[in-house]
């Protein structure tokens, strides 16, 4: 005798086939992910090579350095000066860490999360370890001392720390804020308050005569790449561990 076979209900069926469209829907989900993270660090990466070959080759971009800062040189007046160098200090070694750190323990305690901490260090570290290395392996001069706005410099100038730190954090931050808001005004407004803080902090750096407008820009670059990178690792933990949860929760109701 032929075993009885029993056709799938219509429930089953439809249950079945959101199953296939969820984890299909996840998988393109991915691989977009992945494709724009790391085709937004590639562009960068290249951008980066790109702007350091013109500081060695001393032609292209390169060329703009002594306009920009000659540029910067006739805007200067005594009161913009203080002002300038005030915004500047928020972006290096003593305030930088002080407010970052304050901030993100505070949206830690606000979340009761270990995110904003981890991310942070992560995403720091990395920048600090590009601004260390790039300065060591390039070596390039700053502008000279009778150029610039006191209190002067003495470490490499290429990349600017202040311009790749600010890009990370700024950036780190707004992305941890838009992942909490349900408002669109709110995370477009953080965003762009991101961006105005890393491009300020950067033209602050050239304004001063601190450093020639390449750092700034390759600083801009290597920041805006290793941001990319880091964030979309986390989206793609975070959609790895929210498919997880979902198919813990869909065994446990089938059960």
């Amino acid at each position: 005798m032929r075993p009885d076979v029993r056709l799938p209900t219509r429930d089953e069926t439809v249950a079945g086939a959101r199953t296939v469209l969820d984890v299909l829907r996840q998988q393109w989900t991915l691989v977009l992910l992945l494709v724009l993270g790391v085709g937004v660090f590639a562009a960068m990466v290249a951008a980066s090579a790109e702007v350091y070959e013109n500081v060695q080759e001393s032609d292209d971009l390169a060329g703009l350095d002594q306009p920009a800062l000659d540029a910067a040189i006739d805007l200067r007046t005594p009161a913009l000066d203080q002002l300038v160098t005030a915004y500047t200090h928020l972006g290096g070694v003593v305030w930088a860490p002080i407010a970052t750190a304050l901030l993100v323990a505070g949206l830690a305690l606000l979340w009761r999360s270990w995110t904003p901490v981890v991310l942070m260090l992560v995403a720091t570290a990395g920048s600090l370890a590009m601004t260390s290395v790039g300065k060591v392996a390039v070596g390039r001069a700053r502008p000279a001392t009778e150029l610039a706005v006191p209190p002067f410099e003495t470490s490499a100038a290429f990349p600017s720390g202040h311009a790749l730190n600010a890009t990370v954090i700024a950036g780190v931050i707004a992305y941890l804020v838009i992942l909490r808001t349900r408002s669109v005004r709110v995370g477009v407004l953080v965003g762009l308050l991101a961006v105005v803080h890393a491009v300020l902090m950067g033209l602050s750096r050239v304004y001063l005569g601190h450093h020639w407008l390449t750092d700034v820009v390759v600083a801009w670059c290597l920041g805006a790449a290793w941001l990319a990178l880091v964030l979309t690792v986390h989206q793609l933990v975070l959609k790895r561990l929210a498919h997880r949860s979902r198919r813990r929760q869909a065994a446990f109701d089938a059960s």
